[in-house]
């Protein structure tokens, strides 16, 4: 389970290289990438399941993590914006802060 924290880690230098060059969309997926990997890390440590999709991942925090639910689902709702739409630094730094919050939430569980 330590390389979905790896795979999480990389996903957030990717997003801070990313918004240093002004990319805001590519910052935003990146961001979103390394917080459902971190709800993955999470859900399995709790309740020793890896979701297999976005679908479950969102079922399995409805039911026994509403509280992170809530938060990634909003951020769900914007990561997809960045499909067609111009998004802006302000929305890869709020993936970015939960990133981190989240990131150091499951820390200070372990």
């Amino acid at each position: 389970m330590e390389e979905l924290l790896k795979n999480a880690e990389e996903f957030l230098l990717s997003g801070e290289e990313n918004i240093k060059k002004e990319r805001f969309n590519v910052a935003v997926s990146d961001f979103f990438k390394a917080i459902v990997i971190l709800c993955d890390y999470f859900i399995y440590n709790e309740i020793k399941i890896i979701p297999k999709n976005h679908s479950e991942r969102f079922s399995l925090l409805q039911k026994y993590f509403i509280e992170i639910y809530n938060k990634v689902s909003g951020f769900f709702q914007l990561y997809t914006k960045s499909y067609n739409l111009r998004l802006k630094k302000e929305d890869a730094e709020k993936l970015k802060s939960y990133a981190h919050e989240l990131k150091n939430y499951i820390r200070n569980k372990k």
